[in-house]
């Protein structure tokens, strides 16, 4: 469960990548000539009556499109990794000696990660994405699911010009997740090695990956 819960919020971290252009100011402020994208980050999770369960920091590197590499390590338990690598989305749980992978095309239904492979005209019909008043000197946008299946209720992302500082998200159990990021870099230069992944000799490997 807790595998698939961080798979989720990756997921809906990275859905923002490939928003449609005329979504919103901010949003288009962001993606304007963004070819790839490199940041760390913290994140807390609280339930429902505002106590945190959970805090943590990572990093994550984007290429658009479709291609991404998500770490994450939380203060309580091991490492996790995602990466999208055109073909084949991975999560690798290190604590877990357990890796599963599902082409992204099959994940459709599932995660807005996914989308990160799709059109603007796909991306524009599963979610409805609004601007915000400005707060705490942040530009914000909105990301409601059109999908009554969707694993959260609505993402906030925060930005001052072309730095996205902030994401908020709203999961359907009242949980909400924060992340704060710091020592970005737009359009930073990729190394073919890290949007790639081999499972670790030892590792239980459940799904079978599309060749590449």
């Amino acid at each position: 469960m807790r595998a698939r819960g961080q798979l989720r919020y990756a997921g809906l971290l990275l859905l923002l990548w490939q928003a449609p252009a005329f979504a919103a100011d901010a949003l288009d402020r962001f993606l304007d000539g963004l070819t790839s994208w490199r940041g760390s980050f913290t994140q807390q999770v609280e339930d429902s009556t505002g106590k945190r369960i959970e805090q943590g920091e990572g990093t994550l590197l984007v290429s658009r499109p479709g291609r991404f590499r998500w770490q994450y390590k939380p203060q309580d338990s091991g490492e996790q990794l995602l990466i999208a690598d055109g073909s084949n989305l991975w999560f690798y749980d290190v604590e877990l000696l357990q890796a599963t992978v599902k082409a992204a095309s099959a994940a459709l239904s599932t995660t807005p990660v996914v989308l990160l492979s799709g059109t603007s005209a796909q991306m524009h019909a599963a979610f409805e994405i609004t601007p915000q008043p400005a707060r705490g000197g942040l530009d914000w946008v909105r990301v409601v699911p059109r999908s009554a299946s969707a694993d959260f209720s609505d993402a906030q992302l925060g930005f001052r010009g072309t730095q996205l500082l902030q994401l908020l998200i709203h999961d359907r159990l009242g949980q909400r997740v924060t992340l704060d990021f710091q020592h970005s870099e737009r359009n930073a230069r990729v190394a073919e090695s890290e949007l790639q992944f081999t499972p670790p000799a030892g590792v239980d490997v459940i799904g079978t990956p599309v060749s590449q």
